[in-house]
């Protein structure tokens, strides 16, 4: 289960931080986009383009931090598992929630949605709720074992 969450994790923040770089440093691509984005809802354009660059590069920190926790999970560096269950789940949500908002965005804003865009938010969707059902396992898990040695 560690290395599911390791391997989508890491993917997920990978393939998320070349959007963020391209908002934050202004590619033209990019810029083109949030103009077309930003008339329906009378924005700033650069605003748009820079705020959600700062929100998907947070989310790209959320996924690579969780990837390097589950590494270190079993060692001794993570004592807690509990807070790393509770910072993975938070990760992977908060993931999840900005892909939903870009996928908002692709079809209410846009003239044409770009469905390569579509196709990466839905996958980071559906490895971020698989993640977070592997995580509510393992913290069953651990909340049965911590009851059962209470018990014994």
């Amino acid at each position: 289960m560690n290395k599911i969450l390791f391997i989508t994790n890491l993917l997920m923040g990978c393939v998320l931080s070349r959007f963020a770089i391209s908002k934050l440093t202004g590619w033209e691509i990019s810029i083109q986009a949030f103009i077309e984005m930003a008339k329906p809802l009378g924005l700033d354009p650069t605003f748009f383009r820079v705020s959600t660059g700062i929100i998907i590069a947070a989310v790209v920190i959320a996924y690579l931090t969780t990837a390097i926790f589950s590494l270190l999970r079993n060692n001794t560096v993570i004592k807690s598992k509990v807070q790393f269950t509770k910072w993975a789940t938070f990760s992977n949500l908060f993931g999840l929630l900005t892909m939903t908002g870009a996928l908002i965005a692709e079809f209410s804003l846009r003239v044409h949605p770009k469905w390569l865009l579509v196709y990466i938010a839905c996958t980071i969707i559906i490895f971020s709720v698989l993640n977070i059902i592997i995580l509510n396992v393992q913290s069953i898990t651990i909340i049965n074992k911590q009851k059962s040695t209470v018990c014994n």
